[in-house]
């Protein structure tokens, strides 16, 4: 039997590592090869302690490709997308890292909730950001009993920055404990210690234009579903992986307690921890798949109200939502 050739560019990025690992777990069907539109001839690199090649992008590789997953700099994207486009079999392309998303050719996908476009010139598919695939869940898990209001406290990690996200706040931090200078390309600010609303000036990107990506995700995920989409504050939080969320949650029915609530979201798939249970963290979901829902407590000022804490991977996450999108689209190719 023809084992599937995929592409994956930027398997040397965190993402790109997830992504790989999680194909060699589940022992996915497919060849995956690995490619990079930065370097120059093959190289072989090494990550925590693995060794893999790394090959040069180029039109063969895409063409043999019958799917390409895009998970390294977004500056490599345009050549990707170009190659692909110009395939005379075009693949299709799995955008993990959302920064085709504006692009006219560009669809959103969230498998779990059955929100996939048809196949056609669309030819570039975007999974949807972590953060709003979650609270779109949550949302749906208790359609029965909408909440007619949610409001989303979320802490980013530094690994949504990549490996330089990550390499910068160990450094803040041990130059903190040594009194010296703070190195600041990423973030431009103290991010170690620190819970900030929003970057420095110089920094690379701004916290609000990826708050402004989920809401508008979120808006778009909920509306097929008649969902009120929750409002959203996200903060930069000094921890290296995963995503936690304290969700606020008010009902029209006064009928609703903290029972109703976790058998209804057990039943759409989430891991529920009952006060007896140590809640979900950036640590203790680190390497897992899944989201966790913890502390489900009734707000004590509002009858109608209740909290939720929520933990998941933040890179599990993106490299189960692009390898679903990929598997499910590539099936229906062959169909």
């Amino acid at each position: 039997m023809t084992r599937a050739k995929w592409l994956l560019i930027g398997g040397e990025t965190l993402a790109g590592k997830e992504i790989r690992e999680l194909v060699e777990e589940r022992k996915l069907p497919i060849d995956l090869a690995l490619a990079s539109a930065e370097a120059s001839e093959r190289i072989l690199t090494e990550s925590d302690g693995e060794l893999f090649v790394i090959a040069p992008l180029d039109a063969v590789a895409v063409e043999e490709a019958t799917v390409v997953i895009l998970a390294g700099a977004t500056a490599t994207h345009g050549l990707a997308r170009e190659m692909v486009k110009a395939a005379k079999d075009r693949p299709i392309l799995v955008d993990a890292t959302g920064a085709l998303e504006d692009l006219p050719e560009a669809r959103l996908c969230a498998p779990v909730l059955e929100h996939m476009p048809a196949r056609g010139e669309n030819f570039i598919y975007v999974p949807a950001h972590p953060v709003a695939l979650a609270l779109a869940r949550i949302l749906k898990a208790l359609r029965e009993t909408p909440a007619v209001e949610s409001v989303a406290t979320v802490f980013e990690p530094a690994s949504e920055r990549g490996k330089a996200g990550i390499d910068e706040l160990h450094k803040q931090t041990i130059n903190l404990f040594n009194f010296q200078a703070l190195p600041k390309e990423v973030f431009d600010t103290q991010v170690a210690y620190n819970l900030l609303p929003r970057w420095g000036e110089d920094s690379a990107g701004a916290l609000i234009s990826v708050q402004s990506r989920i809401e508008d995700e979120l808006a778009s995920l909920c509306g097929p579903l008649g969902l009120r989409p929750s409002s959203i504050k996200l903060v930069q939080a000094p921890v290296f992986h995963s995503y936690v969320m304290s969700v606020w949650l008010r009902f029209e029915s006064a009928g609703i307690n903290a029972e109703t609530l976790s058998k209804a979201l057990a039943e759409a798939g989430f891991e529920v921890r009952g006060n007896d249970v140590e809640p979900g963290s950036n640590s203790g979901v680190a390497g897992q798949s899944g989201m966790t829902v913890s502390d489900i407590a009734a707000d004590r000022t509002n009858t109608r109200a209740f909290w939720l804490w929520v933990a998941f991977d933040n890179l599990r996450a993106r490299a189960d939502n692009a390898l679903l999108t990929a598997a499910l689209l590539s099936r229906e190719v062959k169909k």
